[in-house]
């Protein structure tokens, strides 16, 4: 039987620590937060591996140094109120909800967030509202957002999501590369109503479904 506290441990010293996530509470928050509750049962072993666990209809859990590289990134407080888009199962939601006042996940696949929804409830996590809807539209309904994570990569940044950004807000995701190359983390920040972006890493993510960039036209 895997020892879940021990692989926990493994990954904060053997992936984290070792690829510059420094962030003491992040550290804390990722030792403590119990990844295998987030994958079904058969997937469960691979919770800690230092890779993207799929999940199915082209889904991941993203790799673990990646997501909290991006979160880290974001220097998320207690004052903020946040936005995971495409959040799948849930990991990154309830990451996040340790960090923060108050978190929104937007999840398009019904099968996906009602998993996500009965694992952050049994874990009590009562910061998180969950959303089933279209991910790439945000959830401009509960915005503006301090802070915004995409789960996973994209070729795009919607403009929906990036209108939902507050002033002074963060946004972090990973911009897909040509096909065999690798992506780019990406970090995002609104100032003075206009959003600009600066590289962060490179990053193998998958990318996510349904955010491809518009079609143009040609004659």
């Amino acid at each position: 039987m895997t020892d879940f506290a021990l692989a926990r441990r493994n990954m904060v010293d053997g992936q984290l620590r070792p690829n510059r996530v420094t962030n003491a509470q992040l550290l804390a928050v990722v030792g403590e937060l119990p990844r295998e509750r987030f994958l079904p049962d058969a997937l469960k072993s691979v919770a800690y591996s230092d890779e993207d666990v799929p999940l199915g209809n082209g889904r991941y859990l993203m790799e673990p140094m990646i997501l909290a590289r991006l979160i880290q990134t974001l220097q998320a407080d207690t004052k903020d109120s946040a936005l995971v888009v495409a959040s799948g199962r849930g990991y990154g939601a309830a990451l996040l909800a340790r960090l923060v006042k108050s978190v929104v996940a937007i999840e398009g696949d019904a099968g996906l967030a009602g998993s996500s929804d009965q694992t952050i409830k049994a874990l009590g996590l009562e910061n998180v509202t969950l959303v089933t809807g279209q991910p790439e539209a945000g959830a401009p309904q509960t915005g503006p957002y301090d802070v915004i994570v995409i789960e996973g990569a994209v070729r795009q940044i919607p403009k929906a999501i990036l209108d939902q950004l507050a002033e002074g807000g963060r946004l972090v995701t990973v911009l897909a590369g040509t096909p065999g190359a690798l992506g780019v983390a990406q970090l995002i920040v609104k100032e003075g109503g206009v959003t600009s972006g600066r590289p962060l890493f490179d990053a193998g993510t998958p990318v996510l479904p349904g955010f491809a960039p518009p079609a143009r036209f040609t004659f």
